[in-house]
């Protein structure tokens, strides 16, 4: 009965003395001897933290099953339900549309719980985050990408799925896609080196096929001065043939072929420009070879007639 009185009369005092906790739901235990809150307790055993917070994932009550999967992780950091907590984080995370927050609690399965049996399934997961985040990322209007640029967490997150698994089913595409990424940022060198990872570090992937093409195809969108102009085209030209000469048969050897066509226009007009600069010059020996080159060589160009054109008028 005493017992009963002091517990009593301490928990007056308690309320008396600190009010800000009032506000909270404390109660007193007599087994422990401590205040406890109930919103902050934790079960008695993983196990049953784990289904208890499960149930609210069920009915779709995110807020409290996410608050209540963090308790376990905190309290049991060391069962094996702590792994299950931490991949459902992500789940909820992805259900409450933030990618980018699952991606990292994900991650943590991999970083903390390396063992366990989801993490197949995480690599995947955090592959089609990057996915969606580069998709988005591509639909973004012209105007918006020049204002807030790109998404550089698609690159964060396609690297992390390569560390992950450097050998697994998402590494070869996952690194084809940061060439791609990177290639429509325009940011073509960068991209062309990530297409050139590809081709050395999975060239029996599918992927090295594809990325064979994109690097013909960064390689035409580089520009400069013209010397360096010339020198890229020439170097996409050899690439794009040397692509179909090795795939006759693949989806991407008409568009190679077509490539080439345009390259070959870009290199008939350098020539023309540079024979209309040599005729402006009165060097008109000098401006006859390029003419004549032109004609000879690009006569399925629309520059062969015009440097045809240019000979006649020079008495070439």
């Amino acid at each position: 009965m005493m017992r009963r009185g002091t517990s009593f009369i301490l928990a007056v005092l308690f309320v008396f003395l600190f009010p800000s906790f009032s506000h909270a739901v404390w109660i007193w235990t007599p087994d422990t001897g401590k205040f406890i809150n109930p919103k902050m307790a934790v079960k008695s055993t993983p196990k049953e933290q784990l289904e208890y917070a499960l149930a609210f994932w069920d009915g779709k009550k995110y807020p409290q099953a996410l608050s209540e999967l963090k308790k376990l992780v905190k309290h049991y950091p060391r069962a094996k339900e702590a792994s299950e907590a931490q991949y459902y984080m992500g789940q909820i995370l992805e259900e409450t549309h933030k990618p980018y927050e699952a991606y990292k609690a994900y991650q943590v399965v991999i970083d903390k719980y390396p063992f366990s049996e989801r993490a197949a399934e995480i690599v995947e997961l955090e592959y089609d985050i990057a996915n969606h985040l580069m998709e988005g990322a591509d639909k973004r209007g012209k105007l918006a990408q020049a204002i807030v640029g790109g998404d550089d967490r698609v690159l964060e997150i396609f690297r992390t799925v390569i560390k992950n698994a450097p050998y697994g089913k998402y590494a070869a595409i996952s690194q084809y896609k940061i060439g791609l990424y990177l290639k429509e940022r325009g940011l073509y060198q960068e991209a062309r080196d990530e297409f050139e990872k590809t081709l050395n570090d999975y060239p029996n992937s599918e992927w090295a096929k594809a990325a064979k093409f994109q690097i013909a195809m960064a390689d035409t969108k580089r520009s400069g001065d013209t010397q360096h102009e010339q020198k890229v085209t020439s170097v996409a030209l050899d690439e794009f043939k040397d692509f179909i000469k090795n795939h006759p048969e693949s989806e991407l050897t008409p568009q190679a072929k077509e490539q080439i066509g345009r390259l070959r226009e870009k290199e008939a007009e350098n020539a023309f420009l540079i024979a209309k600069y040599y005729e402006k010059q009165k060097n008109r020996k000098a401006a006859a070879v390029y003419y004549r080159d032109i004609a000879d060589h690009y006569s399925d160009t629309v520059w062969g007639a015009k440097a045809s054109a240019r000979l006649k008028a020079i008495g070439g």
